[in-house]
């Protein structure tokens, strides 16, 4: 362990720093299909989290998973990595399209 932080304390920083606020949902109107903005559930919000957290470790260079993990782990409690980004791009998308929350359901 290359820090001193608790690794618990370490994992619930991570999370709590990868979960979405808002996401897209595809919503159809007419003929056309809206990309519609919709706050995340809190269960939801923490499945999606750990997810993202998983899927950007497996994708990292290094040797065992926990490594990996560890990294991105460490990465997320600094507010940088990959997990970090798709929160990040998940935003921006609900904040482009902020113009279709009135279609919300």
């Amino acid at each position: 362990n290359k820090s001193s932080e608790d690794g618990l304390e370490m994992f619930h920083k991570a999370v709590n720093n990868v979960k979405p606020v808002l996401e897209v949902r595809s919503r159809r109107v007419g003929g056309a299909t809206y990309q519609v903005p919709v706050e995340v559930r809190p269960n939801r919000r923490t499945a999606l989290a750990i997810r993202w957290l998983i899927l950007y470790s497996s994708a990292r260079n290094g040797n065992t998973m926990a490594e990996k993990l560890a990294a991105e782990f460490q990465a997320a409690t600094n507010n940088e990595g990959a997990s970090i980004k798709k929160k990040e791009d998940t935003h921006k998308m609900a904040e482009a399209n902020k113009a279709f929350a009135h279609f919300r359901w």
